[in-house]
């Protein structure tokens, strides 16, 4: 082997050693606590059937990016319903969630620009503020408010501050505690942004997300939602100023230099949004579910659960290859459950992620309880 290759070898060796390893598998498990198809639109064809016929003649390519050849009106008829859902005064779409962050976050902040962010963000966040021109990048506690206090008052002085947070954690499940971030912001002139990827179709009447839940849309900078998840179908948009907007459509790199999504995908979201807004929709069934859910685990006994009222719940079991362990036995019992091992969270914080749907029953959950105890 040459030497890149050598080097290539040796790194992956150390992963098969230290049992983190990560493969593509498909899976073939019938019931999914894994996908975070979180209102089953994906997974059970209901957004498919929600694209009429006729309408889902679109082109399979957009031809360029949307600074060439690949805007139309469709796709800025979207974005200016997306920011009247969302309760914003505009919108932009981006190809994933994650260029939606590393776009934002990179283009955003100037060299006298201090971000402060959750130490539990995701990567695309972690990446986006890495990207960034600014020297001023720290994270604090978890949802620790004291230590995001002082960070503030230490900080406020030496140019614009930007707070970055998730409104739900994607790996534990739990909440930010979203209206004692704005009153610490409005405090200290700090802008709040927000990841709303788990909570989109989630929390609100109409699964607009946490922050229109809270009320508190007039006192979010920016945020941004993705719809590779409770929407089932792919891409993401910032929702925000027209300021904002207009900024980001010249200085998002990963915005400008990127091919715009094609029409069946701008018609998919359009389509899934559509339901979101209907009259029918209530996310209130998967609220039960995940009620059913924390109350088998308070009759577990099992204090090793995360504490989180959202479709995401995790168990920590703290080490990869008894995580690798358990998540094989459930597999084997026909419940697709994933373990997450380190590096994606901390060390002693390798987990089981249990991720709940608007599909699944209570009869499934039985299933896994079951099977978890005689683990």
């Amino acid at each position: 082997m040459n030497r890149v290759d050598q080097h290539l070898s040796h790194k992956l060796e150390e992963r098969i050693q230290a049992g983190n390893l990560r493969v593509l598998r498909v899976s073939r498990q019938p019931v999914d606590f894994f996908s975070n198809d979180y209102l089953g639109l994906a997974t059970t064809g209901l957004l498919h059937s929600l694209i009429p016929e006729a309408r889902n003649r679109q082109s399979t390519g957009s031809t360029g990016s949307r600074l060439l050849s690949g805007n139309n009106a469709q796709t800025e008829e979207l974005e200016t319903f997306i920011a009247s859902f969302h309760k914003a005064e505009a919108a932009l779409l981006f190809n994933s969630g994650y260029d939606a962050n590393v776009g934002l976050l990179s283009c955003i902040p100037s060299r006298h620009t201090t971000i402060l962010y959750d130490e539990l963000c995701h990567a695309s966040i972690i990446d986006g503020v890495r990207l960034g021109q600014c020297a001023n990048k720290y994270k604090f506690g978890h949802n620790d408010m004291d230590e995001l206090e002082g960070q503030l008052k230490k900080y406020q002085e030496q140019g614009p501050v930007l707070v970055v947070v998730e409104s739900v954690y994607s790996m534990d499940g739990d909440m930010a505690p979203l209206a004692a971030l704005a009153d610490l912001c409005a405090a200290y002139d700090a802008q709040l942004i927000v990841d709303e990827a788990h909570a989109t179709g989630v929390f609100g009447t109409h699964g607009a997300g946490l922050v229109c839940a809270l009320g508190l849309q007039d006192r979010v900078f920016a945020r941004i939602h993705t719809f590779g998840k409770a929407l089932g179908c792919h891409g993401a948009v910032v929702v925000g100023s027209a300021l904002l907007r207009q900024y980001l459509i010249n200085f998002a790199r990963s915005f400008i230099y990127t091919t715009a999504l094609p029409g069946q995908s701008v018609q998919a979201i359009r389509a899934a949004y559509g339901y979101l807004a209907g009259g029918t929709f209530s996310n209130e069934p998967l609220h039960e579910l995940i009620a059913y859910f924390r109350g088998r685990i308070e009759g577990s006994g099992n204090t090793n659960w995360k504490d989180s009222h959202s479709a995401i719940q995790a168990l920590v079991i703290g080490d990869n290859m008894r995580s690798r362990e358990v998540a094989a036995r459930l597999q084997r019992a026909g419940l697709q459950v994933n373990p997450i091992l380190h590096p994606t969270v901390s060390l002693g914080m390798e987990r089981l992620r249990v991720c709940l749907h608007m599909f699944n029953t209570k009869e499934e959950v039985g299933v896994l309880f079951d099977n978890l105890q005689s683990a």
